[in-house]
C-alpha cells in the first residue's frame, strides 16, 4: 500500500481527493491537515510514503513545509498540488526536494499515475503545467543550440526517455543497454546541464525545447 497524507487548507478539496483516490486499491490515506504546521506535527506519529502538498496554505505554506520535511524526513516523497500562477514557486520547491507537480484539476487517472511514479522513485511533472511554463517563456533558440551541443546522441535518447517517465529498466530495454549504463548517462546529463535532480532536469529539457511535450 502507498500511504498518503493530504495537506491542503480547503476541506472540500481534501474530501474530493479522497474520493478520487478510492478507485485505487494500492493507495491508503493515513491523514489530512490544513496547513504546514499541522503537517509537521502529524509526521511525528505517522510516516507516509507520499505527501500531497498544496503550496498556498495559512500558518506555514507548502514551500516552508517542504524544506523542513525533506531535511527531517528525506525518505518521504512530496507531490505538489499546483494551480496556474504557482510557477514562481517551482524552482524553489524543486530545490527543496519536491518530486513532482500536478494540477489540482487533473483527473483521478493522472493523479494515480503521478503517485505511483513518485512512489517507484521517479519524478512527475504535469504536461499541462509544462505547456503553461513554455508559453510564458521567450524564444530560447540560442539556449537550445548550446544545450544540444553539450549532449551526445545517446544522452539525448536517455533524456527524452526520462522526460517521458520511463524507469532506468524501461530505458535500458528501449535502448538495449543496462540500467547501470542508463544511470551513468543520467549522471553525465545532470552534470552537463548543471541540474541538481531529475525533476529539475525535466523542467530544463522542456524549457529549452530539447524534448517536445506529448499531446
Amino acid at each position: 500500500m502507498i500511504k498518503i497524507i493530504i495537506a491542503d487548507d480547503h476541506r472540500i478539496f481534501r474530501d474530493g481527493l479522497k474520493e478520487l483516490l478510492k478507485s485505487s486499491e494500492n493507495i491508503e490515506i493515513i491523514g489530512e491537515v490544513a496547513n504546514g504546521k499541522e503537517l509537521i506535527e502529524i509526521l511525528t506519529g505517522k510516516t507516509p510514503d507520499i505527501i500531497l502538498l498544496d503550496i498556498s496554505m495559512p500558518v506555514m505554506d507548502g514551500l516552508e513545509a517542504a524544506e523542513l520535511i525533506t531535511k527531517m524526513y528525506p525518505e518521504i516523497r512530496i507531490l505538489v498540488l499546483s494551480m496556474f500562477g504557482d510557477e514562481t514557486y517551482y524552482n524553489k520547491m524543486i530545490e527543496a526536494g519536491v518530486k513532482g507537480f500536478i494540477l489540482k484539476e487533473s483527473s483521478s487517472k493522472e493523479l494515480i499515475v503521478a503517485i505511483e511514479e513518485i512512489f517507484q522513485g521517479g519524478a512527475y511533472f504535469s504536461q499541462e503545467l509544462l505547456r503553461r511554463i513554455i508559453m510564458k517563456k521567450t524564444d530560447k533558440a540560442k539556449m537550445v543550440s548550446e544545450a544540444e551541443m553539450l549532449l551526445s546522441r545517446r544522452e539525448m535518447d536517455v533524456l527524452k526517455s526520462i522526460c517521458r517517465g520511463l524507469s532506468n529498466e524501461e530505458i535500458g530495454e528501449k535502448l538495449f543497454i543496462s540500467p547501470r549504463t542508463v544511470e551513468i548517462h543520467k549522471a553525465h546529463i545532470l552534470e552537463k546541464t548543471k541540474c541538481k535532480n531529475t525533476i529539475n532536469l525535466i523542467l530544463f529539457a522542456f524549457r529549452n525545447r530539447l524534448v517536445q511535450i506529448e499531446s
